[in-house]
């Protein structure tokens, strides 16, 4: 039995770094005899339960980490089981969170893993604001992006531009793809956010529509021609999600139906998983490595230990093992980290009253401008905006979801390339 099991103590190697300063320490660093209740008071979130998100889970817990939640949605699958060690052969098809946060207990009573089974997007921002770290072990660039938007949208700026450090709440992400990783510290407001850094994510693959349609030559043409094809006409007006699994094995049905005309060989359900939410093969042992680093990243974050990365570590296990830190620039002009304007309007104003206010208080930069909230438009100009017209009467508060601030998007033609960030706040 492991000394964890038996004591609230953080492991030796732990507890020797966190009881001595040194030079290397990070600023405010109070070295303690009683730095394990520190520990147990941070709360830090995980997002994802799958590959990275065990191993996270794992390293928060043997590191002396007391109070732990974790969110996903996704449920068990005999795929998962050979990367994923905290599943069994017997939890296939329960939930991925839930059972995560059994198995850690288990292995370190001391640690109270709290488990969330649902999408991030169903829990309110507020929600958020009670942990103290989040750290991602994500396979979605949109998953990012959200939780991104939200610990984003909890910044306050003075009159100068300078962040308010008590809104600000620290991200932990780290990335794997076959056997590169990375590991990335976010400080929203001070620290390049995820938007800032879009770049850094090539382009999805894509393919010819007229390939797909007329010449398919591979697997993946006969599953993206299922998905993209066949699943719009044949099943109109659903959306397909590729977490439901009667939907991904619609599209597996289709796609090897088509594969077997044009003898075409290779279409299996997983491969269809992977084509369809485009998995790349996980490989265990960058999942541990760099879970490892985002876990010495958070323990860092919370106690002072030592200096935070900065801000990204890349790693690559091809050839040996290489890894190599980079300090990105934050963008002073990111439309989600940066200080924003602040608007105060109506609790019962319409998206057109907002829109003529906001015209009227900018009268040089606005004339008609598009809206957009967290990534979704409110209001676009030109030829798609019969579609939004309907928005106009419509109130802000039902189209920011119910919430009284937020921040917004506006574009116009005056302002060429750039946007304006709207802190907006809905009053009386």
């Amino acid at each position: 039995m492991s000394r964890l099991d038996v004591d609230a103590r953080p492991p030796g190697a732990v507890d020797v770094m966190l009881k001595r300063a040194g030079r290397f320490t990070g600023p405010d660093f109070d070295p303690s005899e009683d730095i394990s209740s520190v520990l147990r008071a941070v709360r830090v979130l995980v997002v994802g339960a799958g590959g990275l998100g065990c191993e996270l889970l794992k390293g928060l817990a043997m590191s002396g980490f007391g109070n732990v939640d974790v969110i996903d949605m996704d449920t068990i699958d005999v795929s998962n089981l050979n990367r994923q060690f905290l599943f069994r052969s017997e939890d296939v098809g329960k939930s991925k969170a839930e059972t995560a946060a059994r198995r850690t207990r288990e292995r370190v009573p001391t640690c109270e893993v709290t488990a969330h089974h649902g999408r991030i997007e169903d829990k309110e921002d507020g929600w958020y604001r009670q942990f103290d770290i989040i750290a991602l072990g994500l396979d979605s660039l949109e998953a990012r992006a959200y939780i991104n938007s939200v610990c984003c949208g909890f910044l306050e700026y003075d009159e100068d531009g300078n962040v308010d450090p008590t809104t600000i709440k620290p991200l932990v992400d780290g990335g794997t793809e076959g056997f590169k990783g990375h590991a990335r510290v976010i400080v929203p407001g001070m620290t390049p956010c995820f938007h800032c850094t879009m770049w850094l994510f090539p382009p999805q693959t894509t393919f010819p529509l007229c390939t797909l349609a007329e010449t398919p030559r591979s697997a993946a043409h006969c599953i993206e021609y299922a998905k993209l094809i066949q699943w719009p006409a044949e099943r109109h007006g659903e959306t397909f999600d590729p977490d439901v699994v009667e939907h991904m094995t619609w599209v597996y049905k289709k796609a090897l139906k088509r594969a077997e005309t044009f003898g075409i060989e290779g279409v299996t359900y997983s491969h269809t998983q992977g084509v369809t939410k485009n998995i790349i093969p996980a490989i265990p042992s960058t999942n541990a490595i760099i879970a490892a680093a985002c876990v010495i990243e958070t323990l860092k974050i919370a106690t002072m230990c030592a200096k935070g990365m900065n801000n990204y570590i890349m790693y690559v296990g091809t050839d040996g093992v290489y890894s190599h830190t980079v300090e990105y620039e934050r963008d002073p002009m990111c439309v989600m980290c940066s200080p924003g304007i602040a608007h105060s309007v109506s609790a019962y104003a319409t998206l057109r009253d907002f829109m003529s206010s906001i015209v009227a208080a900018h009268p040089d930069s606005l004339s008609e401008p598009s809206v957009s909230y967290r990534g979704k438009n409110l209001y676009l100009r030109g030829v798609l905006e019969d579609q939004f017209v309907d928005n106009l009467t419509a109130r802000m508060v039902d189209l920011m979801g119910g919430r009284t601030e937020g921040l917004v998007v506006v574009n116009d033609k005056k302002m060429k390339k750039t946007s304006m960030r709207v802190r907006v706040s809905l009053s009386g």
